[in-house]
């Protein structure tokens, strides 16, 4: 690492294009000027080109899939299956002493795994830790008595904690902690829309297939505002963490439906922003509480008008109304309404549109990069 600009080492457990490490790839570019960094992943996978790319300094130290696998919902204290701990306390100690060989100013987590894992190897390696908390802590999420661990860890590894909104904040529930809320970075740039003048509506969704995300959900909603006409929808993803039924339950979902002509699964994309440009509409339809919704800004920098759950960061990413919609959380029927409400109005979609663009301009890289300096700078003049 060269000297002249902080040190940090970036943690994840995970390389494949998630939200999480989509996030911190846009970031990290631009923090390039003022930021040495590395980044150590507990796996291979599409993250590692796509970090190399753009020039990121990346290695990976592989993690046992006993321990990087382990699901949310196998997490309780003090019952943890036996490979999975032993893997982990492994991976610990394994952690630790690169970060004594690298020597970094700073360590900074990316996952919740990554949290977990790595607060406690930086301070074994005495090198302050930047937790970044992405998920919201809910009984939705994670079992809990996991989520009083994670709590109790918050309160006393950290140096300093980045939670991605307040709903994220909140959910760490850890008085006298201090918490900065700074939002995911996103690609803000100027989207050619490819949509004609009267041409049949087009609504999708964008991200990750898992029943949490709520596709299916979108699949009925969209039955039931247009059972039969021109609209057309489209479903831009595909399974990542073993959830490879769930895609195949969306393909007979849609036969079911007799939607097979109208809606396209186009499984997964590494660039979407192709995808978007062919929207009129993006519905975020989560169906547990995100931290964030990074697809949500996506789909606002494209100038699409945004239908999304109103919940947890999405909540806050709209104003209702002025730059998108929101409706109640898995309710189909409300869903569906705003989708007809929105093609019978193309004045209300362009209004929402250009309202969401201007929001969207709050969460650059470039922007939300000064914020994390400002947080690495404060913790290391401690």
């Amino acid at each position: 690492m060269t000297s002249g600009r902080l040190r940090v080492v970036y943690l994840d457990h995970c390389a494949q294009l998630s939200g999480a490490e989509l996030a911190m790839a846009r970031l990290l570019p631009a923090l390039a000027e003022d930021v040495d960094a590395h980044v150590v992943l507990g796996e291979d996978g599409p993250l590692v080109a796509r970090l190399e790319a753009a020039g990121i300094s990346t290695e990976v130290l592989p993690m046992a899939e006993a321990a990087r696998g382990l699901s949310r919902d196998r997490v309780r204290p003090g019952r943890l299956p036996g490979a999975s701990m032993g893997h982990t306390a492994h991976y610990v100690a394994t952690v630790a002493r690169r970060l004594r060989r690298l020597r970094p100013d700073l360590v900074h987590t990316n996952s919740l795994k990554a949290n977990v894992y790595g607060s406690v190897a930086g301070n074994l390696a005495r090198v302050p830790v930047v937790w970044h908390a992405r998920e919201r802590l809910a009984d939705d999420y994670l079992p809990p008595a996991a989520i009083r661990m994670v709590r109790a860890m918050v309160r006393h590894l950290p140096a300093a904690v980045i939670a991605n909104s307040d709903s994220t904040r909140e959910g760490l529930d850890s008085p006298g902690v201090a918490i900065t809320v700074i939002p995911s970075p996103v690609h803000v740039e100027a989207v050619a829309r490819s949509r004609p003048p009267g041409s049949p509506l087009r609504v999708g969704m964008v991200g990750r297939l898992a029943p949490s995300k709520g596709q299916h959900v979108f699949l009925d909603a969209f039955a039931a505002a247009f059972p039969e006409g021109p609209e057309q929808a489209v479903v831009v993803g595909g399974a990542l963490f073993g959830e490879a039924s769930y895609e195949e339950a969306l393909g007979q979902q849609v036969a079911r439906l007799g939607l097979a002509d109208r809606v396209e699964l186009t499984g997964f994309r590494e660039d979407v922003s192709a995808d978007l440009a062919g929207l009129d509409v993006l519905v975020h339809a989560s169906l547990i509480t995100e931290g964030f919704g990074q697809v949500v800004v996506e789909g606002m920098a494209a100038g699409l008008a945004v239908v999304a759950a109103a919940a947890g960061g999405p909540l806050e990413l709209i104003t209702d109304g002025s730059d998108g919609l929101l409706y109640p959380t898995g309710d189909v029927e409300t869903l569906a309404g705003t989708l007809r409400r929105l093609a019978a109005d193309p004045g209300l979609r362009e209004q929402l549109g250009e309202a969401a663009r201007r929001r969207a301009r709050n969460f650059t890289p470039e922007v939300v990069a000064a914020q994390v300096l400002e947080v690495y700078r404060a913790t290391t003049r401690r």
